[in-house]
């Protein structure tokens, strides 16, 4: 699949990573990151041109971001009203999405690059709760140009290395989202803690 992927890119040029980036921003497993530092390694040899190439990435993958975010707005929403009505479940959920909207940009432009596997899923909760459209669109085209300008710019510096660069990055991109889902389910558990305590006070 991924060698593939990426002789659509070689040969389709912008049209195939624009795909690339829209398919991975949806959960699907595509080498988005691996075919951005390809297209990098295209543009030093001539193949490709580097704004096209660029705005083909961030295009794809802001339209991916939106159709996410409008899912969980239209179809995710219901659920966590059925998980929210208990109420100390509900008082939980509710301060984890004002936390998340208040938080917004910070969270989705992090997510797009340095937690990018967390990225697609960032979008369905932050439709689902609700989080400003504005916000999460300023975070997302943001974070967007970040991982575009990283990883197509890292591929054009390292062309003749980008095998190896791909294993390190996607090893760093890994463990950091291992680290944030690990802190966000210690910090939940904190918060569950908390409010059940101010609930039962002994």
């Amino acid at each position: 699949m991924t060698e593939y992927l990426l002789s659509l890119v070689s040969d389709y040029g912008a049209w195939a990573l624009g795909l690339v980036t829209f398919l991975s921003c949806l959960a699907l497993p595509v080498p988005a990151s691996l075919a951005m530092l390809a297209a990098g390694g295209f543009i030093a040899a001539g193949e490709l041109s580097m704004p096209t190439a660029c705005l083909a990435a961030f295009g794809g993958a802001c339209l991916g971001d939106q159709v996410g975010y409008f899912a969980g707005r239209r179809f995710g929403a219901e659920g966590l009203d059925r998980l929210s009505s208990r109420p100390k479940r509900g008082a939980l959920l509710r301060r984890a999405a004002s936390d998340l909207d208040r938080k917004a940009m910070s969270i989705v432009y992090f997510s797009r690059w340095l937690v990018s596997p967390l990225g697609p899923y960032v979008n369905v909760v932050a439709g689902a709760t609700r989080v400003s459209w504005k916000r999460f669109t300023l975070g997302d085209i943001a974070g967007e140009a970040t991982w575009v300008t990283i990883y197509v710019g890292l591929g054009f510096l390292f062309a003749e290395n980008i095998g190896a660069l791909s294993d390190i990055l996607g090893n760093l991109t890994g463990l950091l989202a291992a680290i944030a889902v690990a802190a966000g389910a210690a910090g939940w558990l904190v918060r569950a803690a908390r409010t059940n305590g101010r609930r039962d006070p002994a």
